[in-house]
């Protein structure tokens, strides 16, 4: 009977399903397969079969446990693909192209080597690519990545004082949108609401839901209202203490509504 567990291949990176019919302690080193060859990787977490939102007969497996040679062969991919990221660079300058390299990594068995880079522009690196082909011999991958991954890779320190969440914690990032600021009453200013990445920030999703679920039946700020003080125009809204003051005639009155548990479905 397999166990699951999920791994990554760089520290803090993002984790993937894999499975192996022993148990293995977390913090292992292990070699995996996955589509791109051999990987080597590191055992985050074991995860209850219960708790899999994936189709299990799509997971991979481990093939092994780590030995003495293969953290040898490790070490050695991670300085050649540093050796691999100088000679990018250098090739890029020489095509005069516009963009700015963030690592490079050989799979586990050297049978592909990958680019992350990143640029304002599409980028044509078809001639960098025969380049590095020559040099290296193995397949080469080159890939554009956004500003959210960059800061991934990079990682730094958010608004919030804090090591960033998309290089600590998040192994997925779904779509942030302006709505969501807007759900939760947060001024527009970008200086707030945008992240290091320059993106709007990943966090502004954790609450979303609650905001919304409490703003049923709330009005909004500038709305005229009836209330059991008389007619006025709301001019703030508590969302999560579900309350709002409206001014009549001048006169500020704070409405309650029900609690947050009342209002859900």
């Amino acid at each position: 009977m397999y166990r699951y567990y999920g791994v990554s291949f760089k520290s803090d990176g993002k984790i993937y399903i894999f499975k192996f019919e022993e148990e293995i302690l977390k913090g292992t080193n292990v070699i995996v397969e996955t589509e791109k060859g051999l990987q080597y990787g590191k055992v985050n977490v074991e995860i209850a079969a219960d708790d899999l939102k994936i189709n299990i007969d799509s997971i991979k497996s481990i093939l092994r446990v780590a030995n003495e040679s293969d953290d040898k062969q490790q070490a050695k991919n991670l300085k050649d693909g540093e050796y691999a990221l100088e000679k990018a660079i250098k090739f890029a300058k020489e095509l005069n192209l516009d963009m700015r390299f963030i690592d490079a990594s050989y799979t586990f068995d050297r049978k592909q080597l990958l680019f992350n880079f990143i640029a304002d522009d599409r980028v044509d690196f078809r001639e960098l690519a025969k380049k590095l082909a020559a040099v290296y011999r193995t397949r080469i991958e080159l890939r554009q990545i956004g500003a959210r991954d960059k800061a991934r890779e990079v990682s730094g320190i958010g608004p919030c004082g804090r090591r960033l969440c998309c290089s600590s914690f998040l192994n997925h990032i779904d779509g942030i949108s302006m709505s969501m600021a807007k759900n939760q009453n947060i001024a527009l200013n970008p200086a707030k609401i945008n992240g290091c990445c320059g993106r709007l920030l990943c966090c502004l999703a954790y609450e979303d839901e609650e905001y919304i679920r409490c703003s049923r039946g709330l009005p909004s700020v500038g709305q005229k209202i009836n209330t059991e003080y008389g007619c006025g125009q709301v001019v703030s809204v508590d969302i999560l203490n579900r309350k709002y003051i409206v001014d009549i005639d001048g006169d500020k009155k704070e409405v309650v509504l029900d609690s947050c548990d009342k209002c859900k479905e």
